[in-house]
């Protein structure tokens, strides 16, 4: 039985882009369950999570009746039942490593994540170029994007976070479409970085689908009122 996993919109639900991504890059087989987001009691998102995973979120990866429910532990799953298909680093300090900007990631940036909600689709420079005005600590969350991106890829040599991509890469990409989206301002080498990130088929896969969705959620859009 192949692997399911279970996501929310694409282009908004960037938890969910993170394991699809991976999976679709390192040729992971699994079939697709998208649920349209609709957090209002009762409806038929919640009903159809709750009735998979007890945290009441996606993404959650079924192996045959057994559930993962978190990005992370997703990730750790998937590297032990396909322990040749590369979603770590050989290396075991390059492993820790990735390790390190993966959990940074999940438990970090809350500027970034709290005023520049990932929506594929839209271009919102205006709204970044307010908010890179008036929010210092999204200033600072994107000096230690690049800080971080920069020293990883110097000690690779890339063209992904460490070589090959992996998991830290698919973390990242959803912060790859934020930049993009609001346009905000990075090195040059940081644009690089993005552009492959985006360009890679894994990822650009997720990106023609989210695009193709047509469907606007007033909840998940803070700065317009129509797509």
């Amino acid at each position: 039985m192949a692997l399911q996993l279970v996501i929310g919109n694409k282009n908004y639900s960037s938890w969910s882009m993170r394991p699809w991504v991976l999976m679709r890059q390192l040729g992971i087989p699994f079939e697709e369950r998208k649920l349209r987001f609709d957090f209002t009691e009762g409806s038929d998102f919640r009903r159809e999570v709750a009735a998979v995973s007890p945290a009441g979120l996606v993404p959650v990866l079924l192996d045959e009746g057994f559930v993962v429910w978190d990005t992370l532990a997703i990730a750790e799953y998937l590297a032990e039942r396909f322990p040749a298909a590369g979603v770590w680093p050989a290396d075991t300090r390059q492993r820790a490593r990735a390790r390190s900007l993966c959990a940074e990631m999940h438990g970090g940036f809350g500027a970034l994540r709290q005023h520049c909600a990932m929506n594929i689709e839209a271009a919102l420079p205006d709204v970044g170029e307010r908010l890179w005005a008036g929010q210092p600590a999204l200033r600072r969350n994107v000096a230690r994007l690049e800080s971080m991106w920069d020293e990883a890829l110097q000690a690779s040599g890339g063209p992904f976070l460490f070589g090959e991509f992996g998991a830290a890469d698919a973390f990242y990409a959803p912060v790859c479409t934020r930049l993009i989206s609001y346009a905000l301002p990075v090195s040059d080498a940081t644009r690089a970085y993005v552009r492959r990130v985006l360009a890679a088929p894994g990822v650009a896969a997720w990106i023609a689908d989210a695009l193709a969705e047509a469907d606007y959620i007033a909840d998940e859009e803070p700065y317009r009122t129509s797509r």
